[in-house]
């Protein structure tokens, strides 16, 4: 039967495989900070069902309180190691679920969970994974590789590496960034090229490209807009020049698709 992907915006998707419903990232706002959603509805409240939870590193648009407090009880939340640590609205929330709620489980690069018939492992992420921008690295950045009937590679974000293909391994789906939220993409990001190359070392059967043209910054609308915009488009051309045997599958938000079929 293979899987089903669902993109809601930015980097958050749903991963259903096996009856199991994994979610990535999730960011149900309108605004953070000085972002805000600039094309697609905020996720409607199914988007917040899910069996599992992958964090790929502690930035607030990736791991957002407010996002993750909406998630139902006996929710498995699976975070790099050291967040709590980090992040004490993170402790907090656990400690409000405490009877019954959110599960929370540390990782760091190599170790695996197991969600009922799912095997979830983490794997290294070339980005800087701190809650702010300045003070001690102390939690990794990381993807995630969804192991059931498929195999699905949840990049998070992450920058070019040479070891990525081997660390990530034979997978059939990549959810790949590629682009951001601002005209510049910082050091540790995937650009449309950048992002087709790992899809040419990674050579997975398909591939949907995420991280893109949900949020900007408030007042910079005319500031470069093409890099809000393009990502997707430019990806899916780029990819096709440089792997043409992968079936990418650039989704609007809200849009699923099952990789390999037509939904």
């Amino acid at each position: 039967m293979g899987n089903v992907i669902t993109w809601w915006g930015h980097a958050t998707c749903t991963v259903e495989d096996s009856g199991v419903r994994v979610l990535t990232d999730p960011l149900f706002a309108r605004r953070l900070a000085h972002l805000r959603r600039r094309r697609g509805d905020v996720p409607p409240p199914e988007a917040a069902v899910a069996d599992a939870v992958l964090v790929s590193h502690l930035h607030s648009d990736h791991l957002h309180l407010p996002s993750l407090a909406k998630l139902a009880p006996g929710t498995r939340l699976i975070v790099p190691r050291g967040a709590r640590r980090a992040v004490p609205g993170l402790r907090r929330l656990d400690a409000v679920r405490r009877t019954g709620g959110l599960r929370i489980t540390e990782v760091g690069a190599g170790d695996e969970v197991e969600i009922g018939p799912l095997w979830v492992r983490a794997v290294p992420a070339y980005h800087d994974g701190r809650r702010l921008p300045v003070g001690p690295q102390r939690s990794p950045a990381l993807g995630y590789v969804i192991t059931g009937e498929r195999r699905t590679y949840f990049a998070g974000d992450t920058g070019l590496f040479d070891e990525m293909a081997d660390v990530v391994g034979t997978v059939d789906v990549a959810l790949l960034p590629v682009g951001g939220w601002g005209p510049h993409l910082g050091h540790g990001h995937l650009n449309a090229d950048r992002a087709a190359e790992a899809l040419r070392r990674l050579a997975p059967g398909a591939a949907v490209p995420v991280h893109y043209g949900t949020f900007w910054p408030i007042g910079l609308d005319g500031v470069r807009p093409h890099e809000f915009h393009s990502p997707g488009d430019e990806f899916v051309r780029l990819a096709a020049r440089r792997a043409p045997s992968v079936a990418v599958h650039r989704l609007q938000h809200g849009e699923s698709v099952r990789p390999g079929a037509t939904l």
